[in-house]
């Protein structure tokens, strides 16, 4: 079978070679063809030429999209534009401050505890030992805990008193909410679906099936709303937040229906909305009336918006998605790589100012955008309006996104509280793509909710420090303790 397999392969890359030279050849005679045509009837040959290069670039961008590796790294110094190999990293041990240490000390059996020298008896050498470490597993295990609440009377006959027991995720609930929390992590921050978690917990001895367990998810959810709506608040008070939205399947909708999760991220805290849409009246409803800069992509809904409700908010754009547009150009335009090393270097600006530590970083950051930042992004301009390109071609679609964003682009020079880029919050989106990718989204609205609010609450913990189980334990413990109580990351385990 495997001779087979690398004789199929070796067969199908001869016949892409073979494919390769014929297109070739084809586009020569072409070239030559409607070169003798343009000459018979006296046409330019500029333009001809720009619509061929367009069409070898259509044909090599759709042969690099079904057999190239896909990245925006692009070769530094001493590279060449060849693939190669990268070397293996290393394996060696990683240090474990976060583990428990558990010393355990080994001792000889007394039939060993004789020298083979002299026959004499061995001793304990005091405070010797050879030392090793090893990593170990403790397994995860369920217990069926019977609580016993104590009852108290009065000699009277009067009165009867009942102790405390915990506090219930459900009245007269079985599971109790630290088996809820590590349902909702399992399922939103390891992204493991209910019923591989049924399977995992039958290992361990527990029968138990998804209704049950999403019925425990969506319980803790209901407690944990009034925080995840606070949450929001708390990112729309920031003075620049970054925006950016993805699909989400909602399983059993017709395929028309189109879900999407819309992302807003501030500097400690993130939040995620599901909608079903990804219009301008969707983004109304995760901005309000939010006053402040919304840093996003080119997408409209975001302009609509904000043309539709007037100076409420300002929009800034993205440098990074700029730049994608011209890396993908770049191999039939050599010429874009001069726009990518100019976007680089507004980047080496943002590292430099940083470079100096947390003190005054904020004055050396204004100080470079203002004299070293604002002269490359003028060049960047007189770049973009000096190329002659087919607006068709890759490299004319790069510009005129560019330049149709360009007052949003150049608005980081104005405000030092404004990123380059939306990449933090596409960091933040990253794990619902995951979790898209391994349990197909949701089944109903209410799955849509619990996901929105469960994302929020778990990547926004991440972003201030916070252990992600312990937040949502310490919230939910609160939230029932005292029903409509807000926590958020913030003021929670405070370091």
């Amino acid at each position: 079978m495997k001779i087979e397999t690398e004789t199929d392969i070796e067969r199908l890359r001869q016949m892409a070679l073979l494919l390769q030279a014929e297109n070739d050849r084809l586009f020569r005679r072409l070239e030559e063809l409607t070169a003798e045509l343009d000459k018979a009837q006296g046409k330019d040959t500029n333009s001809l030429q720009l619509e061929i290069q367009l069409l070898k670039e259509q044909l090599a961008s759709r042969t690099r999209a079904l057999f190239a590796r896909s990245s925006e790294k692009r070769p530094t110094g001493g590279e060449t534009t060849t693939e190669t190999k990268q070397p293996q990293r290393g394996h060696g041990p990683h240090e474990q401050p976060a583990l428990p240490i558990v010393e355990r000390t080994h001792t000889l059996d007394e039939p060993d505890k004789i020298c083979p020298k002299c026959g004499g008896e061995l001793v304990e050498w005091k405070d010797q030992f050879e030392e090793a470490e090893e990593i170990d597993v403790v397994e995860r295990s369920f217990q069926l805990v019977r609580h016993k609440r104590q009852k108290y009377r009065c000699r009277c006959g009067e009165f009867i008193e009942t102790a405390l027991g915990p506090p219930k995720l459900i009245p007269g609930g079985r599971y109790s909410v630290d088996f809820a929390v590590t349902v909702a992590v399992a399922k939103y921050a390891d992204h493991a679906p209910l019923a591989r978690q049924v399977q995992q917990m039958a290992r361990s001895g527990l029968v138990i099936d998804t209704q049950t367990l999403w019925d425990q998810t969506y319980a803790l959810a209901g407690h944990l709303e009034p925080t995840h709506d606070a949450l929001h608040d708390v990112v729309l008070s920031s003075s620049v937040i970054a925006a950016d939205e993805t699909r989400w399947p909602l399983l059993g909708q017709p395929r028309s229906s189109k879900w999407y999760a819309w992302a807003l991220c501030s500097p400690t805290a993130i939040c995620y909305r599901i909608l079903p849409s990804r219009s301008a009246e969707a983004a109304r409803i995760v901005l309000k009336d939010y006053h402040g800069v919304v840093i996003a992509d080119g997408y409209s809904a975001y302009t609509a918006l904000r043309d539709r409700a007037g100076p409420s908010f300002e929009l800034a754009n993205c440098w990074s998605h700029c730049r994608r547009k011209f890396v993908d150009a770049e191999p039939h335009y050599p010429q874009a790589a001069e726009v990518i090393e100019k976007i680089g270097r507004l980047y080496e600006i943002e590292a430099r100012a940083r470079e100096g530590g947390q003190a005054n970083w904020r004055q050396r950051l204004e100080e470079l955008r203002r004299t070293q930042s604002a002269p490359i992004v003028a060049e960047i301009h007189e770049w973009l309006m000096s190329q002659c390109v087919l607006p068709k071609s890759g490299l004319g679609k790069a510009i005129k996104y560019t330049l149709g964003l360009w007052p949003g682009l150049c608005r980081f020079l104005e405000n030092s509280d404004i990123p380059l880029d939306t990449n933090h919050v596409e960091r933040g989106l990253r794990a619902l793509a995951v979790g898209r990718k391994n349990h197909y989204g949701s089944r109903s609205q209410r799955g849509t909710r619990a996901a929105a609010l469960f994302y929020s609450l778990i990547e926004s913990a991440k972003l201030v420090g916070v252990e992600p189980a312990a937040y949502l334990t310490e919230a939910t413990r609160r939230a029932i303790a005292n029903p409509g109580t807000v926590t958020l990351p913030s003021d929670l385990l405070p370091a």
